[in-house]
């Protein structure tokens, strides 16, 4: 029996996933299934959300998994104790000189499902497929209908399959916004900081760009109304690099602008596969009642960059204007397309999806973990919680420009915000999902007595 105090200001669906939480890691087995959401409910007399809200977090957090038709389980081996394994200096990727490489959007070689893409990639190269001939302008039909599912289910996008333009990753699916965009919406504001990609593509397709500023709250909305923008990208639930999200209050008076302006919003869901301290945060796409909000994605960070697929998710009022000028010839490779589809339709992704967050929840932990060990107080963490990458900058003197020349004498590869943001917003980008875990101490190691050595030479 759990104790849940309705007059504790704590809410009742975290005391209830606290309690859980405390019983999974210390005495339910793993496979055991949970009670179910209505008989927790009826037991505790609390609601039914109350419940799945709790259930939820869990299921973010990677500590049950949903069986369909079936109900809750626990999940296998995230709960145990961490024990910190005997550190082993190697350079995981031989392709690059560097000892450690804190690259802050990549995931380890071996997290890639590689056997059973092989087996998918065969079984799609059958003989219905026609080699012969050009496919789907917009994309294949069934990997369509299939992110379109997913899309709906897991981040609230309200979207059907003759939506999804799948593109050839994020810089591909900037292109085609650009162009499609350029007529009739030629003045495109974006968050500062920000990412610069979007602004290079922009700015190569002659618009005229606005750079808002960033609070607390994410985008400030009054600077882009005094703006007079009429497009704007945004990174709304993950915003990079401060990773602050945009609350409610403020996505309604975005797309209250997006209507009252007959603009376009291009939501960049950044991070959102890739959370562990809470459940994802709804699209801004599934509030949109006006068909301003374009939704984009790629499949770069879960599961693999160099597959180069992404996604768009065309307003209603966009689509024939991209079939007539975009839409002759796909832009992905058929058997690609065909091999994801499998992978989508057989629940390898959600599988995949699970097993990719809570190895990188682990590895994320470590990381931080391990910064605080080495620097402790030397260092604030900015942005965390979800990604590839802990941002953190320094409390104490340090050259940044002198770092980076002594870390790559000792074979680090260091990596700043202000490499691919729009300002001077100087942070050391420290990224884990590339290394195994048991290099992420060595490397930190190494990072921090570069950074002592700098840090004692500024005394």
């Amino acid at each position: 029996m759990y104790l849940l105090d309705t007059a504790s200001e704590t809410p009742l669906h975290i005391q209830l996933y606290e309690a859980l939480k405390h019983d999974i890691m210390t005495t339910l087995a793993v496979g055991s299934k949970l009670p179910s959401i209505r008989k927790i409910a009826q037991e505790y007399r609390i609601s039914k959300n109350t419940v799945e809200s709790a259930y939820n977090q869990l299921y973010a957090e990677g500590y049950i998994e949903s069986r369909p038709k079936s109900g809750y389980y626990i999940t296998e081996a995230n709960y145990q104790p961490f024990v910190m394994p005997e550190p082993r200096a190697k350079n995981n990727n031989p392709t690059t000189p560097y000892l450690y490489d804190f690259f802050p959007a990549r995931q380890a070689k071996s997290s890639f499902p590689l056997k059973l893409w092989k087996r998918l990639f065969t079984k799609a190269i059958d003989e219905t497929l026609d080699l012969g001939g050009y496919s789907d302008g917009q994309g294949e039909y069934g990997l369509r209908v299939e992110i379109a599912r997913y899309l709906t289910l897991s981040r609230g996008v309200v979207c059907d399959s003759s939506q999804i333009v799948i593109s050839g990753a994020f810089i591909d699916s900037m292109n085609i916004l650009a162009d499609l965009l350029r007529d009739t919406h030629p003045r495109f504001a974006i968050e500062n900081p920000g990412y610069a990609v979007p602004r290079t593509v922009f700015e190569r397709f002659g618009y005229d760009i606005s750079l808002i500023a960033v609070d607390e709250n994410g985008l400030c909305i009054e600077e882009l109304i005094r703006s007079q923008a009429n497009a704007v990208y945004i990174t709304p639930s993950h915003q990079y690099p401060s990773g602050v999200a945009m609350p409610v209050a403020n996505r309604l008076k975005l797309l209250a602008w997006a209507k009252e302006n007959n603009g376009f919003i291009i939501e960049d869901d950044y991070d959102s596969e890739l959370t562990y301290r809470s459940r994802p945060i709804p699209s801004l796409q599934g509030l949109d009642t006006d068909d301003r909000v374009i939704y984009i994605g790629t499949f770069s960070k879960a599961l693999s960059p160099a597959l180069r697929v992404g996604y768009i998710v065309l307003p209603h009022r966009l689509l024939e204007n991209y079939k007539a000028f975009h839409g002759y010839f796909s832009r992905v490779s058929l058997t690609t397309q065909k091999t994801l589809e499998l992978f989508f339709k057989e629940g390898h992704w959600e599988r995949h999806l699970r097993k990719i967050r809570n190895l990188n929840r682990k590895k994320h932990d470590l990381m931080k973990y391990v910064l605080i060990k080495y620097l402790g107080d030397q260092i604030e963490i900015i942005s965390e919680g979800g990604g590839l990458c802990i941002n953190i900058r320094p409390t104490v003197p340090i050259d940044f420009n002198l770092l980076r020349q002594q870390a790559e004498k000792t074979g680090l590869k260091l990596y700043y915000t202000n490499d691919c943001s729009l300002i001077e917003w100087d942070a050391i980008r420290m990224g884990f999902g590339g290394f195994e875990m048991e290099e992420i101490e060595p490397a930190v190691r190494a990072f921090a007595e570069v950074w002592h050595g700098i840090w004692v030479c500024n005394i």
